[in-house]
């Protein structure tokens, strides 16, 4: 199995230790190709036909990325006017995308107490990715449960090692 990563980080070598890792340690796993997304498009013009080539290249595509205000960066946005087309992605001849797998890597923040019904955001994360998994049903996409990593301001080393293990064993399963 092919398995794309298009990480979606606006400070990933800089700035954040939970995505970097991450990144790396899928980078570093067999069948599995890593795209810098905001490293390759910082004026945020996005090359649609390269990005549709790297689609096709996978079986199985992975959105990773931090929450921010309860949503993705804005780079995963603009990627998806972008890239995935009427005729391409959707509509009449629209199938380009069919089969494969979709799943969202997120980094959170806050605890995952805080991402509850009765917690102080009174959400689940998998709630707030409801777009991103009507988007991957709209397109064809098997939708795959989220790989989540919560409270990353308090993550230990231990914890993050024990987070990258389990990510890595989840791109290729």
């Amino acid at each position: 199995m092919n398995t794309l990563v298009l990480v979606f980080h606006p400070h990933l070598h800089d700035g954040s230790r939970i995505n970097r890792t991450l990144a790396e340690t899928a980078a570093a796993t067999p069948g599995v190709t890593v795209r810098d997304e905001y490293a390759i498009y910082p004026d945020f013009h996005i090359d649609a036909e390269a990005e549709q080539e790297a689609l096709l290249a996978a079986d199985r595509v992975v959105w990773q990325f931090p929450m921010y205000w309860y949503s993705s960066p804005a780079l995963l946005k603009q990627w998806e006017d972008t890239v995935l087309r009427h005729g391409w992605a959707y509509g009449t001849g629209g199938d380009k995308l069919h089969s494969k797998e979709l799943m969202a890597a997120v980094s959170v923040g806050g605890s995952s107490d805080k991402y509850r019904h009765d917690g102080e955001f009174g959400v689940i994360v998998p709630e707030l990715l409801k777009p991103l998994e009507a988007t991957a049903k709209h397109i064809g996409m098997t939708w795959l449960e989220p790989f989540t990593i919560h409270g990353t301001l308090k993550v230990t080393d231990e914890e993050l090692d024990e987070a990258a293990r389990r990510y890595a064993a989840l791109l290729t399963a």
